[in-house]
């Protein structure tokens, strides 16, 4: 009989076997358990062709549970829903008190804290962890969310601080986030936070190849100089290497010959439904998922572009001559003050919940951690560690001294952009509502006075006033008529 492992993992698609292998890399011995056996013994193949790592394959999951030390550390990488359900239901069937499950997957806040309270029930305890950084990310080194038990927290500690990414000058990649499904949620606003960046990068890909004429080898370029900056991050990384692949299939590159419709899991969408729930705006992120919803209609814009085109609608509108290297700086600039507003967007949801929920989340953590081993990691976290570190409470990262004094600088820039990209005909809609959402925060009076004068005109919900206290209602309708006749 062979001596127990530390850990179990159940569900081996590539983000659990590549999990599965980086925990037992960093000398944890691992049960591993999938329903399809096949991807058992191809994680302890792998295992042993990737430097003969202790990894244990069961095919049944009496065996897997039995195999591993008590206090029992489950973690399940399975599709979120019911499958979740029914891995808990096979496995807690032979689970004892103080036993702990682990679900890896991006689930709705909600079901972790339904299951967590029936695990509960029968004595075993429960985590919700939100895992980022993809393939890669979960066999070198992931961003680790963990929310839910504490007690669990503390059985696996150990472990989740050698597995998780680890940031030279902050540490590992992974702190206690908090109770109930606060780890789902942060790992939701994450994904959020995540869409919004991608449309961001998307348009200013738009704005210097559609009206700067830049070329994938000058795009390419660009990245890889603005990656060294301010936007050095995973993302901008990535996108200029992009722009370097040729096409295996064909002639010229790859980018361009991918179809422009963008997939989605949910977690976006679950983002921004979170948002209108709570009242908070987050215009950057809700537009990186309209952009996505008008992608998928491929067909009716390829009818539609030739509609436009006989009425003399080209695709760019203004043929105008531009400077390059001015326009390359400017979009520099309006893509790192657009990120400054998608992610006090993201933080000022976290906070709401955490408010709502009584989580007691700090925000200042969160930056931490996602500066490595997660698909948003960028310098530009430091930053925001830095402004919640000055002033835990800060209303929104965009007063923030040091973010103030980066908007002002890159404003003009910022405005510039997308005043050339609405005259070229070139939409952007995550710069354009993140600097909507600048300017609408930064005015000490908006032109709401109207509307809430039109819902009392329409509907007596009543008005305040800014020069008495009160709630007042006024016959608008009496008035305007005594006026007219």
């Amino acid at each position: 009989m062979a001596p127990p492992t530390r850990i179990g993992l159940a569900g081996l698609a590539v983000m659990g076997q590549n999990l599965a292998l980086n925990i037992a890399e960093k000398g944890f011995p691992i049960s591993v358990y999938n329903r399809t056996t096949s991807k058992v013994d191809e994680t302890v193949e792998r295992a042993k062709q990737e430097g003969d790592l202790p990894v244990f394959g069961f095919h049944d999951p009496e065996s897997f549970v039995q195999s591993i030390q008590k206090p029992r550390v489950i973690i399940m990488l399975v599709k979120a829903g019911a499958p979740v359900d029914q891995t808990i239901k096979t496995l807690s069937a032979y689970m004892e008190k103080g036993d702990c499950i682990i679900d890896g997957g991006n689930e709705w806040y909600e079901n972790t804290e339904r299951r967590e309270k029936e695990m509960s029930q029968l004595g075993l305890l429960y985590l919700g962890m939100g895992v980022s950084g993809g393939e890669e990310g979960a066999r070198r080194g992931p961003s680790l969310m963990p929310g839910g038990s504490f007690e669990a927290y503390k059985n696996i500690e150990d472990i989740l601080l050698k597995v998780a990414a680890q940031v030279p000058d902050s540490g590992p990649c992974v702190t206690y986030i908090g109770k109930g499904g606060s780890g789902n949620f942060v790992k939701m606003v994450h994904n959020g936070i995540e869409y919004g960046d991608m449309q961001l990068i998307a348009e200013a890909y738009d704005v210097l190849k559609s009206v700067g004429k830049l070329s994938n080898e000058e795009l390419q370029s660009v990245f890889s100089e603005w990656n060294k900056g301010e936007l050095l991050s995973f993302l901008i990384e990535i996108t200029a290497d992009i722009f370097g692949i040729k096409d295996d299939k064909g002639d010229g590159y790859l980018v361009d010959k991918v179809l422009d419709k963008t997939g989605m899991k949910g977690t976006g969408k679950w983002t921004v439904q979170q948002a209108a729930d709570l009242s908070v705006a987050a215009p950057t992120i809700a537009a990186s998922l309209d952009s996505r919803f008008l992608s998928g209609l491929k067909d009716e814009r390829v009818e539609a572009a030739k509609v436009f085109k006989s009425g003399g609608f080209g695709d760019v509108l203004t043929d105008q001559t531009v400077d390059k290297s001015k326009l390359i700086d400017d979009v520099r600039q309006a893509l790192y003050a657009s990120k400054i507003c998608s992610y006090a967007q993201g933080m000022n949801l976290i906070r709401a919940k955490s408010i709502e929920k009584g989580w007691d989340l700090k925000l200042g953590e969160l930056a931490r951690i996602w500066k490595g081993g997660c698909i948003i990691r960028a310098i530009f976290l430091d930053r925001i560690k830095r402004a919640y570190d000055r002033n835990a409470n800060l209303a929104n990262l965009l007063v923030d001294p040091e973010f103030a004094k980066e908007i002002m600088d890159r404003q003009s820039a910022w405005r510039r952009v997308v005043c050339l990209a609405i005259n070229s005909g070139i939409s952007t809609p995550g710069m354009s509502s993140s600097l909507a959402y600048f300017d609408t925060y930064r005015r000490d009076r908006v032109p709401a006075n109207l509307v809430q004068a039109q819902r009392d005109y329409f509907g007596a919900h009543t008005y305040e006033r800014v020069d008495m206290e009160g709630s007042f209602h006024t016959e608008w309708f009496k008035i305007a008529k005594q006026l007219k006749d």
